[in-house]
């Protein structure tokens, strides 16, 4: 039996195991270092180019080749290369080859003679010049995405036959290039991601500035724009002259994203610099189509309804390019009249319009409104899930028509952009009103409307305490017409409108759809009348008295106040002995200016 110090000796003596050989010891350093590398740098190109360098000649090859596959997945592109023939931008179909061979089957491949695969195609080596011998292939991917492969060729070292040692090395390599293209990849998506972020919130700002702003609250145009996204292809303008003449539009760009949003601004530029100089819409959107047919090279067009808008006469000149019907509501008996198309949108052919323009229609509002919209609105959702439709638009129309004109179109979109839900699409709503007797007027205009018996105009409005309103304007025009002075207009107005009020309140009942108030403002050598009519049950004149203003409680003084500021106030027969017949008097003290 050896002695302790024998056994000693020979396990000196003998080889020691448990140091690597020094190749492995050369790979698994490799490996940690181009993992580190791969891992700390953004700049994939960088990185491969300088990785396949390491590899080749760790590998003692002659050349090395980065394929990736393209977005569709159907094309190997050589992305960069190691060795005497740069093959950069080679583009080969990812079923073919032994590369597209390896990651059709995701697996290494050993080629030991290439002239013995059936795969290889020597048309490369012809064209270069270059002689491929042998090839070592390994496929590129993270989880199931496929993202190319990495061909090592022409084993320089020992037999020129590549080991299934290299082909281990070349595939721990590769994981680790394939998990440092995809962050690459990921990271350039989210950069893309966060600029084209930014790019939209900086147009959705400019198309904001690009909308007029809020109109005073008696302004006859007013408009809401409410992007599906974060920029719009709808549009509307509104442009006041110097005349007081009003120029508006509603338009719809064909299309979505950030084409469609250039085309609107484009558009609306358009307009707002070629209609100070137009004479009427037609010839406007005629010199639009024009500009955009010179410059429009994606197919797209414009729908738009442009008008021009007289608020002396209530009269509006419409044109319409393929857009939808806007529709002309009458507020007496809330009937509606659709404006169709008579031409083609804008954009699809320069000189369709002719020299006169595109064809226009004359409207009067006749104290009603004109709603212009796109088919955003048409085509929403509403909240019971169906689609809103032009009997809907309709139905919110006359439901709202009573609302003052911003919370009005407020309250149309609100019915159809659920909370906390994006649009289908856009959607633009515009409304042009004939504010009837709240527009100025200038003496000339009043006494066009008077007649040879000396009235002065005529009006008829629904019993609501919306049209009081209106009807102190209309007094202040009758006075103005007789030259009155203004304290005196001030008493007149004060009494025509607490006999208006008493006329809702008590002759009417309060109820908003009870009947009509007629007034007419007759002009006579020395006093303005009064005539207010309404159509409720008649009351007793007698029954209707001051009370005594020493008696504080609420209410009954209206009378006395009537009484005070007039020189007369009392019933008189209705017409037909139908409804009641309130007159009042007051006397200028002078002759009436031009009788």
């Amino acid at each position: 039996m050896p002695s302790r110090d024998a056994a000693s000796a020979a396990r000196r003596a003998a080889p020691t195991e448990a140091l690597p050989p020094e190749p492995i010891k050369d790979h698994l350093g490799l490996i940690a270092e181009m993992t580190r590398v791969f891992a700390a740098s953004h700049d994939a190109h960088t990185v491969a180019a300088t990785a396949l360098e390491r590899i080749t000649l760790h590998v003692g090859a002659e050349a090395a080749s980065l394929f990736l596959l393209t977005d569709d997945v159907e094309t190997l592109v050589c992305t960069a290369c190691y060795g005497p023939v740069d093959i950069t931008g080679l583009r080969i179909p990812a079923n073919a080859g032994i590369v597209g061979r390896a990651v059709l089957r995701q697996e290494g491949l050993i080629i030991r003679d290439v002239r013995n695969d059936a795969d290889f195609g020597s048309a490369i080596d012809a064209k270069t010049g270059f002689t491929t011998r042998s090839i070592l292939v390994t496929p590129l991917s993270v989880g199931r995405d496929q993202l190319g492969a990495i061909e090592i060729i022409n084993k320089a070292s020992g037999d020129g036959l590549f080991s299934p040692d290299d082909l281990t090395l070349l595939e721990t390599l590769g994981r680790a290039a394939a998990l440092a293209i995809h962050n690459t990849r990921l990271t350039e998506r989210l950069v893309a991601q966060e600029r084209e972020r930014h790019e939209l919130e900086l147009a959705a700002e400019i198309q904001r500035d690009l909308l007029p702003g809020a109109g005073a609250h008696d302004f006859p145009i007013h408009g809401i724009n409410i992007p599906a996204r974060a920029v719009s292809g709808d549009f509307y303008d509104i442009l006041t002259l110097p005349d007081g003449r009003i120029w508006f539009n509603v338009a719809d760009v064909s299309g979505k994203g950030m084409n469609a949003a250039l085309l609107m601004a484009k558009t609306s530029s358009l307009f707002r610099c070629l209609a100070k100089s137009a004479e009427h819409p037609g010839q406007l959107l005629g010199a639009i189509n024009n500009e955009l047919c010179e410059t429009n090279s994606h197919g797209m067009f414009v729908t738009m309804v442009g008008g021009l808008f007289n608020p002396a006469t209530g009269k509006v000149r419409l044109s319409n390019a393929g857009h939808e019907p806007p529709l002309l509501f009458n507020l007496t008996d809330q009937s509606f009249t659709a404006i169709a198309a008579d031409a083609p949108p804008l954009g699809i052919a320069a000189g369709i319009a002719g020299p006169d323009g595109f064809p226009t229609i004359d409207l009067n509002l006749n104290s009603g409104a004109l709603y212009i919209f796109t088919d955003g609105l048409t085509e929403a959702t509403t909240f019971g899930g169906g689609m809103l439709g032009i009997d809907g638009v309709r139905a919110l129309i006359r439901d709202h028509a009573e609302t003052p004109p911003e919370r009005r179109l407020r309250s149309i979109a609100g019915a159809v952009k659920l909370p906390g839900q994006s649009l289908r699409d856009d959607l633009t709503l515009l409304v042009v009103e004939d504010n009837g007797p709240m527009r100025p007027q200038s003496v000339a205009d009043v006494a066009e409307n008077a007649t040879a018996a000396g009235e002065i105009m005529r009006l008829r409005v629904p019993a609501r305490a919306d049209r009081l309103k209106l009807i102190r304007t209309a007094t202040e025009q009758a006075a103005r017409f007789c030259g009155a002075e203004a304290a005196w207009t001030a008493d007149l107005v004060m009494a025509v409108d607490e006999a208006c009020q008493n006329v809702i309140r008590h002759a009417y009942g309060g109820r908003t759809d009870a009947g009509d108030i007629v007034i007419d403002f007759v002009a006579t050598v020395e006093a303005l009348e009064v005539h207010l009519m309404d159509f409720a049950a008649p009351v007793d004149p007698a029954a209707i008295k001051p009370r005594d203003l020493s008696d504080v409680r609420p209410g009954g003084l209206g009378v006395h106040l009537i009484r005070s500021v007039c020189d007369d106030a009392r019933f008189v027969p209705p017409p037909a002995g139908v409804g009641n017949l309130f007159k009042l008097t007051k006397r200028l003290g002078t002759q009436i200016k031009g009788r």
